[in-house]
């Protein structure tokens, strides 16, 4: 060992300085070696790292056994009772200096090295002032000189969850550091500088090579610099060698959706996009790729849609819904439409207010006035429930009562009658089923002037007494209560007697003959008579029906004519309730009645619990006016060539619909619920994809299944004719694809193969326009190609994007970008089709919307046309074969629209 001159030998120590400067020279000297020997094991580790392409690995390793190393060589100095220091004034440093500083050396390497990259390249930073600012803490912890630092027991390490940072290192003897705070600035960036050769060992004034290594730090300031993604409150920040092998999961990642994060690349021409924080990759056509802006917005289509017809009525679960106008028109309501249907003239009309579900009505007694109440919908504060009270003439709303409100739906409305309309009572099906009572002409949200408890059971029915005024009667399960407004406001209620009787279940509905007597029926088929002004029984009728009596008219001249639910039978009796002995039976496939209300003379308006609506008479006989589903719609298919279309549901029913005469041509009963619908190219034959993997081919003009197959058994959930009507594909919720083969004439299948490699089930099917590939995407948003001839995948899915296809009905496609809110869920969008003449087209949404696009939809903000009139999930949509016209299926609302593109 080298010793500077003057130096005094071992055998001849003299004072106690000689000693120190002695056993300083030797831990500079053990430094020295030490560091020279893990320059080597770095080295070597750092080699075999590269050539495993995994440098994090090198570094883990070494830094647990450094770190022990320096643990054990300053423990052994400071065993010796410290340094003091020298005559010269200098110190010799240890915190962070020595092979440490070495290492940090080859972090500082690596990180620009073939391995470092983007992802462990970090600023570096000027250390001279860092370590001026810290020699004087140094020279505090490492001598016996008194100072007004707190004093360090031991040696502190800040071993983090990464093997670098970039935030200067807290080496002084203040505590152990944790992330900076949120304004913590660090220091301006420079350029990494190329790799400097090893410096000249240092003299002795500098007693070490440490000033010159960079400094360990705390590693939370890594872990949380926005940089990298990091939070502030990260699990990381905790000081441990055990995180090193703890992934972190940016919450960024897991909060993209939609079009928000949409980044376009250049270089390769494809979008990613994201829903439900999983990137979706999209391919652009090379007629776009050059020129793709993906900041532009499009413009909506000068195209717009008009409501032109409403097939469907809500017959199944509401009650007192269906009455006769003034002009002819028929009122009642499907979805969140009411409809004005003139069945004479085949017209409707409609007013398209409400947002949601409408799930009462009533007409006031000048019968131009009309009240709906709706229940509460998507949007809390657009679609909450409410009253609106509007012109039946111009379609204008009048009022709109309650906003706020009511709790969940209105399912009760009546106006008063003897005084002239002047009030409505509304009942909220909340848990107490409140009554409220209220003066709707005052102002444009009128004046509530009650609102009291009514039952804690269901309620069925509330009617203001026709001839007494301030008097409501309301009925429902296990009870009828008589309601009486006094002046100042107050409702006052008397329970209705049955006395010795049997009490009813349920009493089912309301009605007051010519006398004001009051006169219900209910759930034993019984009618009963309680005498004006009274709440006890005046008169019962048993057995005027075989199970619940669901309606009850008093028609003009005096007679009562009462509808079975389950008997399907009108009997008609007059006021006192005997019977004339005229009645009618409804068909089966109508179902029970629901509602009897008066039309013009003779004439009977009659609803049904299969959604049907008759007109007719009881001598005469019943005609029904219209058909609709009874179940959930998912099936739509529309002619290729004529105005036709086809639906299907989970009510077991297949219908043909013409939407020139707005009529059902035919309806065919299937043994299986039904899930999607297919017609061939030449409209010949129609395919029905069923929920339990079965699916039917039969003939469109005689009706008649001619051949029955089964793949899986989950539900089909698409179905698509090839171009060229050689083949056809079928997507299961099983996530397959099951390819046909159709024979000459269309009759014969021959299975080819089915296409595996979607992990969730099939949404969406899309033919090329030459019939040989096709594309699909999936529940988990996979877009993936396949040769439909061999079923094989397509692995290289950028050849497809120039393309062509014959239809785009699936929503995951470069053509349809535009659709996705920025917030979408990936559940959102549910159909989109693109019209025959390729510049529209049009999406179903869950939110009851369909949207109208100007075609292809490649910008993430794409302007659009938005429409209401569907309360639940809009199933379906698709263009007639001409363009002209749009069809729009609901899947809990039941509902067909039929909109004109104009």
């Amino acid at each position: 060992m080298a010793s500077s001159p003057g130096a005094v030998s071992v055998s001849g120590l003299t004072s106690p300085r000689d000693c120190i400067n002695i056993v300083v020279d030797a831990w500079n000297d053990m430094i020295e070696t030490e560091n020279e020997s893990l320059r080597e094991r770095v080295s070597d580790l750092e080699k075999k790292a590269l050539d495993q392409g995994d440098e994090i690995v090198c570094l883990r390793s070494t830094l647990a056994d450094v770190l022990r190393r320096l643990t054990l060589l300053e423990n052994a100095v400071n065993s010796r009772g410290g340094l003091s220091p020298s005559s010269t004034g200098t110190v010799t440093p240890v915190r962070n200096g020595g092979f440490r500083g070495a290492l940090n050396n080859h972090i500082s390497q690596l990180k620009d090295g073939p391995l470092g990259g983007s992802r462990l390249r970090q600023p570096m930073y000027h250390q001279s002032s860092v370590e001026s600012n810290n020699s004087i803490k140094e020279i505090a912890h490492r001598s016996n000189v008194p100072t007004a630092l707190p004093q360090r027991r031991g040696v502190h390490y800040q071993s983090t969850g990464s093997l670098h940072s970039d935030s200067p290192s807290s080496n002084s003897v203040s505590p152990v550091p944790t992330s900076p705070s949120p304004t913590h600035t660090p220091p301006p960036r420079v350029s990494p500088s190329p790799r400097q050769s090893q410096p000249p060992t240092p003299t002795r004034s500098t007693n070490s090579n440490l000033h010159f290594a960079k400094r360990w730090s705390s590693t939370g300031d890594f872990n949380n610099s926005p940089h990298n993604g990091g939070s502030m409150n990260s699990r990381l920040a905790t000081k441990s060698l055990l995180n090193l092998n703890v992934r972190v999961q940016s919450p960024h990642n897991m909060l993209k959706h939609g079009t928000r994060d949409a980044t376009y690349n250049e270089e390769e021409k494809i979008l990613r996009m994201f829903l439900r924080g999983r990137p979706i990759i999209l391919y652009a056509p090379s007629s776009l790729a050059e020129t793709y802006d993906i900041t532009k917005v499009t413009t909506p289509p000068q195209s717009k849609l008009k409501l032109d017809w409403v097939y469907g009525y809500r017959g199944r679960d509401c009650r007192s819904n269906l009455y006769l106008l003034p002009t002819g028109e028929m009122v009642y309501f499907v979805a969140a439409v009411v409809v004005l249907y003139n069945v004479e003239e085949q017209s409707q009309r409609h007013y398209l207010g409400h947002t949601d579900d409408i799930k009462c009505i009533a007409i006031h007694p000048n019968k131009l006035l009309v009240a709906t109440g709706q229940c509460a919908g998507h949007d809390r504060r657009e679609s909450r429930p409410h009253i609106r009270i509007w012109d039946s003439v111009t379609l204008n709303t009048v009022a709109i009562l309650g906003a706020g409100d009511f709790e969940r739906s209105i399912c009760c409305i009546s106006f008063s009658k003897a005084d002239g309309g002047q009030l409505l009572c509304a009942v909220d099906e909340a848990n107490d089923h409140n009554i409220s009572v209220w003066d709707w002409q005052k102002g444009e949200r009128g004046q509530r002037i009650t609102e009291t408890k009514c039952s804690v059971d269901t309620v069925i029915a509330a009617e203001f007494h026709p001839l007494e005024r301030n008097c409501i009667v309301t009925c429902g399960k296990s009870h009828i209560s008589f309601w009486t407004l006094d002046a100042g406001g107050t409702l006052y209620k008397r329970m209705g007697i049955f006395e010795n009787r049997d009490k009813p279940k349920y009493v089912t509905c309301v009605a007051f003959n010519h006398l004001g007597d009051v006169i219900t029926g209910d759930s034993n088929g019984s009618l009963i008579i309680w005498a004006r002004g009274t709440n006890t029984v005046s008169k019962l009728v048993r057995g005027v029906h075989d199970g619940p009596v669901f309606s009850v008219c008093a028609l003009k001249e005096g007679s009562i004519v009462s509808g079975g639910g389950k008997d399907r039978r009108i009997v008609q009796l007059d006021s006192q309730l005997n019977a004339s002995g005229l009645e009618r039976q409804v068909p089966d496939h109508a179902g029970g009645i629901r509602v009897i209300s008066e039309g013009r003379g003779s004439q009977l308006l009659v609803g049904t619990t299969r959604n049907c609506v008759l007109v007719g008479s009881l001598s005469m006989g019943l005609s029904t006016a219209l058909t609709g589903h009874l179940d959930e719609l998912w099936g739509l298919a529309v002619h290729p060539s004529l105005p036709q279309f086809v639906t299907a549901g989970y009510d077991k029913s297949l219908n043909l619909w013409d939407s020139m005469s707005h009529s059902l041509i035919w309806s065919k009963d299937l043994s299986e619920a039904a899930q999607s619908a297919a017609i061939s190219p030449d409209g010949s034959i129609i395919i029905v994809g069923c929920v339990t993997g079965h699916w039917f081919a039969l003939d469109s003009q005689t009706r008649e299944i001619f051949t029955t197959h089964a793949d899986g058994a989950e539900p089909i959930q698409v179905i698509k004719f090839s171009p060229n009507g050689q083949f056809l594909a079928l997507g299961s919720r099983d996530n397959n694809v099951y390819i046909y083969q159709c024979g000459g004439d269309t009759r014969k299948y021959n299975r080819v193969g089915r296409c595996m490699g979607h992990s969730s089930f099939i949404t969406h099917l899309d033919w090329s326009a030459d019939s040989q590939l096709l594309r699909s995407n999936s529940g988990d948003y996979e877009v993936l190609y396949w040769n439909a001839g061999l079923c094989r995948q397509v692995p290289q899915s950028s050849s497809m994007r120039d393309v062509e296809w014959a239809s785009n009905s699936c929503t995951l496609s470069f053509e349809t970008i535009g659709i996705w809110p920025e917030g979408a869920d990936g559940t959102d969008v549910n159909f989109c089709d693109r019209a025959n003449n390729k510049k529209l087209l049009a999406t179903a949404d869950d939110f009851g919307k369909v949207k109208l696009y100007t075609y292809p939809v490649t910008q993430p903000r794409s302007l659009c046309h938005s429409y209401g009139g569907h309360s639940s999930h809009v199933t379906a949509v698709t263009f007639l074969h001409d363009d002209s016209r749009l069809i729009s299926t609901g899947g809990k609302d039941t509902a067909i629209l039929q909109w004109a593109v104009v």
